[in-house]
């Protein structure tokens, strides 16, 4: 059972007054919290965040970052959303997370402004939008890079890269990531897969 100390307390009801104020569908947003781009925020009932989350959205009036009900994130993770970033109901955020639909250079084809002789704040961005699903379970320091889609379910082991799409009820580690289990629900477990070569997220 957590318990806190009296300043944390103190804190946490300076946070609570915050998030009343600004975010009131929160359940808390605890301070420092960056968010660039305040009208293409949209979130879900009981969104909790921890110390120094930062979220660089989009200037449009469209939401370029949706997060569903009940999701939490701890200390320091940090969304780039400058096209789309949607991230699921009941989803549960380690810290130092950085999720990214934005690249600094075309990397997938031939594109000359994106040579590595170009600085790359000078290279065209290429936008790719990142979906997780409802039920995700993100471990500490993970990246998920542009263009991925997390299905329903998933565990993301501490450190991994996601690079391409992750199935559903799976589990993945490394980097880049690759499934290694899969959760079996005729018999309640989570057993061993060396390869999954039909992703349905």
């Amino acid at each position: 059972m957590n318990t806190y100390r009296f300043s944390e307390k103190v804190s946490n009801s300076i946070n609570l007054i915050y998030t009343l104020i600004f975010f009131p569908k929160a359940r808390l947003i605890r301070r420092p919290f960056y968010l660039r781009g305040k009208n293409a925020f949209k979130y879900g009932q009981g969104f909790t965040c921890g110390y120094g989350c930062r979220f660089d959205l989009s200037n449009g009036k469209e939401s370029s970052l949706i997060l569903g009900s009940r999701v939490l994130m701890g200390d320091h993770v940090h969304i780039v959303a400058q096209s789309k970033v949607i991230i699921g109901d009941d989803c549960l955020l380690a810290s130092n997370i950085f999720i990214s639909d934005t690249n600094h250079g075309v990397l997938t084809q031939a594109d000359p402004q994106s040579s590595p002789l170009i600085p790359p704040n000078s290279r065209p961005l290429e936008f790719k939008p990142v979906t997780i699903g409802k039920n995700v379970w993100i471990g500490e320091a993970v990246s998920i890079l542009p263009g991925v889609s997390i299905g329903d379910g998933v565990i993301l082991g501490a450190h991994c890269v996601v690079t391409k799409d992750i199935p559903a009820n799976t589990m993945a580690v490394g980097a880049p990531a690759r499934v290694i289990k899969i959760y079996d629900f005729e018999n309640s477990s989570w057993k061993d897969c060396l390869e999954i070569t039909e992703v349905s997220p």
